[in-house]
């Protein structure tokens, strides 16, 4: 990568997205719609993360982010946001030797300090124990918003190069993009969003400049394989160009 943004390399692309990146949306309202209470949706919407996990791994995908917790989230109800923390201490505890069996690798990234101890060193304790781990690379984005991302990037940049304070002309992309908190990952090349709203709230807001982005009304209990596999249909036949025109791409084929 270079200064030059019309010179970047070009991600090389096929018929399944080597990352897949998705906001899991529609628990509450799942939950609302059968007359239970919003924390039920979330505990279902766990059962689909297995799911998904399993589907993105049986076809081929390398790397699948998930936005488990925004850093707006702590805007919602106490009782909520209690719930969630339960639940992701819960989950860790019991899901990591699946994952294992799976061969999937866990990463955490976001803000963690505002976790408890326990649910930190969890996290820890998770992503030690599968950190040998290769079929799959599994993101929970917790307590991350985008904007964060890049602060915390550019803060850390110059924290270990003061120069660029007073140069700023040494600045480029890769630099910055070395220390966002997904640099061990290439961006994704779909991005889903269930639950039927159509925006990427803060989420993987550098990462996602060239996504292909879909959108399903389908509430996040209720998606699984099949809506991974219509998405990924939709997916391929979609013409990623980043930037050049369609004659340039057919006169490489």
């Amino acid at each position: 990568m270079t200064q030059a943004s019309s010179t970047r390399s070009i991600p090389a692309t096929g018929q399944i997205p080597r990352h897949v990146a998705i906001i899991m949306d529609g628990n509450g309202r799942w939950a609302t719609q059968r007359m239970l209470p919003r924390t039920a949706g979330h505990v279902r919407g766990v059962q689909a993360v297995r799911r998904a996990v399993e589907a993105c791994g049986r076809r081929g995908v390398e790397y699948l982010t998930l936005f488990a917790f925004s850093s707006e989230n702590w805007r919602r109800p106490a009782q909520e946001v209690s719930l969630l923390m339960k639940l992701f201490v819960r989950t860790l505890e019991k899901e990591v030797d699946k994952l294992i069996a799976q061969g999937v690798r866990l990463r955490i990234v976001g803000d963690l300090t505002p976790f408890d101890h326990k649910l930190r060193d969890l996290i820890r304790d998770a992503e030690a124990r599968t950190a040998d781990q290769s079929a799959l690379v599994l993101t929970i984005a917790a307590n991350y918003g985008g904007r964060w991302d890049i602060l915390q990037a550019a803060r850390a940049l110059l924290a270990e190069r003061p120069d660029l304070a007073d140069h700023p002309e040494r600045l480029d992309e890769e630099a910055l993009g070395a220390r966002l908190a997904m640099a061990y990952a290439p961006e994704p090349d779909l991005f889903i969003r269930t639950g039927g709203e159509q925006r990427i709230s803060n989420f993987l807001i550098w990462q996602l400049a060239y996504t292909e982005l879909y959108f399903t009304p389908c509430y996040w209990p209720d998606f699984g394989a099949e809506d991974i596999d219509q998405a990924f249909a939709w997916y391929r036949d979609r013409e990623r160009r980043f930037g050049r025109t369609s004659e340039q791409l057919r006169a490489q084929t």
